[in-house]
């Protein structure tokens, strides 16, 4: 095999390491080992997606004797254990290494969401759902990192948008499970809603499989003083990659792109906080406008769509599942098709683009409800232009706070915005439901589709201003790790 000079193992000049890792895998070819990564750490937005849907689609209400309270707490319950997960978990992938986190993370899920298709009763149902929440909060903070980590800087901004965006896959792939697992025809009323919940787990036994053959980040490696294992996981990873090309060659890296780290050391909540606030705050303002515009938006229309086609079109609950799976459709298109031009023609540009246009598109679809002159596939169809760009927009919105600040806070920085996000997020299900009312008054939802518009454009034109260009840039470049030692190039902070 021919690559680039053996990274150094001595002192450099500053006390530290020099290490060409991130140089190295950066300038690797896209082979089947990319497709490894995108598949086996990918697959949790499907998962999630899956895991909503099942469950939004209240299958088990009438078999558990539930309310429609209980249901919706069910929901919450849900959204706190994904919130306790990414701040748990990431902390934790940032001091133990993101492999070990998303062999744990996978598995916590898969055990709690088959264990609950067994529920007796609601406490019983409640306490597995909050530890499936976990395993895909966990997930989301371990794996964005991961996958940044792993795919070299020219393709991670469609590849981060794309993944994220299979959430809707998965929520697709819910819908039309529960078309036939809720049809009292097919299935009994106690039997059909308990394999829903054994979809997702039988899925994930495969993709953690899958995962044990996933390496470490080399990156993560690099700046905990295991240099040496670093570079023997880069030198199997090009070892792979050349037998994927069939060429015994890759790009040689010079030297002079080698970075000098020392080991880092557990970082305090102190240092979080100062990074943060006074070295990144510009950075810290655009995450978190991006995480909580996203979130409103989708957690408003979401958690919604179905009252708002049953009360003001007259659909019936059953033929609600069609009309999600045109939305979910349009989500799931919009990061596959736009994303690549997050990588082309820039971050701001792009995310202002897909969310000035969303909350356009909406704003205009709140002009014609409020003149009654829509039904539910126009409706529909409105919602699913939207949200081809605003699906995009979000999913970015995880790969901006995953790319712009240090390495070893990569994990918990996702974590602690994710669950900014949600936690605002979370008002929005409730302000909507409020809003559509019984359905006999237009007025106050189409306020709060101009709201969710307004709020839209705000997260777009933050981003813009205030965003950073890190389209087809080393992560080291776009945020020097806190790991590199002071002589070394540093990137601004902002």
């Amino acid at each position: 095999m021919t690559s680039s000079p053996t990274t150094s193992s001595n002192g450099g000049p500053g006390g530290g390491t020099r290490s060409l890792v991130p140089a190295r895998m950066d300038r690797l070819p896209w082979t089947r080992f990319h497709w490894s990564i995108v598949v086996g750490l990918g697959f949790s937005w499907v998962l999630d997606g899956l895991e909503i849907q099942i469950v939004a689609s209240a299958g088990f209400q009438a078999d558990l004797g539930l309310t429609a309270a209980e249901v919706g707490l069910l929901g919450t319950i849900y959204l706190v254990g994904q919130v306790f997960g990414a701040l748990i978990f990431g902390r934790m992938a940032d001091s133990l290494g993101r492999k070990k986190l998303f062999i744990l993370t996978l598995a916590i899920y898969l055990v709690a969401s088959a264990i609950a298709g067994l529920s007796p009763n609601f406490v019983f149902l409640a306490v597995f759902r909050f530890f499936a929440g976990a395993g895909i909060g966990g997930e989301y903070a371990a794996i964005n990192s991961a996958i940044d980590e792993l795919i070299p800087s020219k393709y991670r901004g469609r590849v981060d948008i794309a993944i994220n965006g299979t959430y809707w896959g998965g929520a697709a792939l819910g819908a039309t499970a529960n078309i036939f697992l809720l049809d009292p025809d097919l299935f009994a009323e106690n039997v059909g809603w308990r394999i829903g919940f054994f979809i997702g787990p039988v899925l994930g036994l495969a993709i953690i499989y899958l995962r044990r053959h996933i390496p470490e980040s080399p990156r993560w490696l690099m700046t905990h003083g295991r240099e040496k294992e670093a570079e023997a996981t880069v030198d199997d990873i090009e070892a792979r990659v050349e037998k994927d090309k069939g060429t015994d060659h890759l790009t040689a890296v010079s030297d002079d792109q080698a970075i000098e780290v020392v080991a880092a050391g557990r970082i305090g909540f102190g240092t979080i906080i100062r990074t943060l606030v006074h070295d990144y705050p510009k950075r810290t303002f655009v995450g978190a406008a991006m995480m909580i515009t996203q979130s409103f938006l989708y957690n408003a229309i979401f958690f919604t769509y179905a009252l708002v086609l049953q009360n003001f079109y007259g659909t019936s609950p059953s033929s609600t599942q069609y009309f999600f799976l045109i939305f979910a459709v349009g989500n799931l298109l919009g990061p596959l098709v736009l994303g690549p031009l997050f990588d082309s023609w820039g971050r701001r540009q792009m995310i202002f683009l897909t969310y000035a246009v969303s909350a356009a598109v909406l704003a205009v679809s709140a002009i014609l409800f409020q003149a009654d002159v829509l039904n539910a596939a126009t409706q529909t169809a409105f919602w699913s232009v939207s949200f081809f760009f605003a699906s995009a927009g979000a999913s970015s919105a995880y790969l901006t706070v995953s790319e712009i600040f240090p390495l070893e806070l990569r994990s918990q920085v996702i974590g602690y915005f994710f669950a900014l996000g949600q936690i605002v997020g979370a008002v929005a299900p409730s302000l909507y439901g409020a809003l559509i009312g019984d359905g006999s008054d237009r007025g106050p939802l189409t306020g709060g589709y101009f709201l969710g518009a307004g709020v839209m454009l705000v997260g777009g034109v933050i981003a813009l201003i205030f965003g950073v260009d890190a389209a087809r840039k080393s992560l080291e470049t776009i945020t020097t790790p806190l790991s590199v030692v002071p002589s070394s190039k540093q990137s601004p902070r902002s």
